[in-house]
């Protein structure tokens, strides 16, 4: 049935898929389907996972699927971070040449960055999570899941199936510390590279689309 729905993704330009199946938005060996904001050479593939390490960059997905523009989605990504590294997962974003991005939430990737208490698993300044709420659930130098689930209002954040992060955006919500631009809409992916000291994998990187 995967194989089918990826035919027929491919054959009509990502417009004809079933809703509510899990679709793949990176095929583990290049960057097709990516567009990099940022020094290109910061993200590389190497054994079936996109490796970000590097200047301040970001990988946006620009596929086909869905158009490269989600709503309500379910997202799992496979991670895995170096000692005292930092990255992240944007959804609801847009591509931007460089920077962090300003459109969009970012789920934040560290387990034990030193400079950045807000760890693994947490909407960034939005709902934050600390070191004690993930201990025993991630490690360094191996792989675990983030699974992002927003359907319409709310966000829901697993890490290896442990929910970290739930939270609906009041109706008067107006970006909260991090500005206008993190607001619930539609948008897409994107991958962080955040710095040159740290070094993030990702893998698995599957979707798919709610109601």
């Amino acid at each position: 049935m995967y194989r089918l729905s990826l035919i027929l993704l491919l054959a009509t330009g990502g417009t004809a898929f079933a809703q509510g199946e899990w679709i793949s938005l990176f095929n583990g060996k290049d960057l097709t389907g990516w567009e990099i904001g940022g020094n290109q050479s910061n993200f590389q593939v190497r054994n079936g996972a996109m490796v970000a390490n590097g200047p301040v960059s970001h990988a946006f997905y620009d596929g086909p699927v869905n158009n490269h523009d989600f709503k309500n989605f379910e997202l799992m990504v496979d991670v895995m971070a170096a000692p005292n590294s930092n990255g992240g997962i944007y959804f609801h974003t847009e591509f931007q040449q460089g920077g962090f991005p300003r459109k969009g939430f970012e789920v934040q990737v560290n387990n034990t960055y030193e400079r950045d208490p807000v760890k693994s698993g947490s909407l960034y300044h939005v709902k934050d999570v600390g070191a004690d709420e993930i201990r025993g659930i991630t490690k360094d130098n191996e792989w675990f899941t983030e699974h992002i689930i927003v359907q319409d209002k709310t966000v829901t954040i697993r890490l290896n199936d442990k929910e970290v992060v739930k939270w609906t955006q009041p109706a008067d919500w107006n970006g909260g510390r991090e500005g206008p631009g993190r607001v619930l809409g539609h948008g897409t992916i994107a991958l962080q590279g955040h710095d040159p000291n740290s070094t993030v994998h990702y893998k698995n990187i599957r979707i798919r689309v709610l109601p």
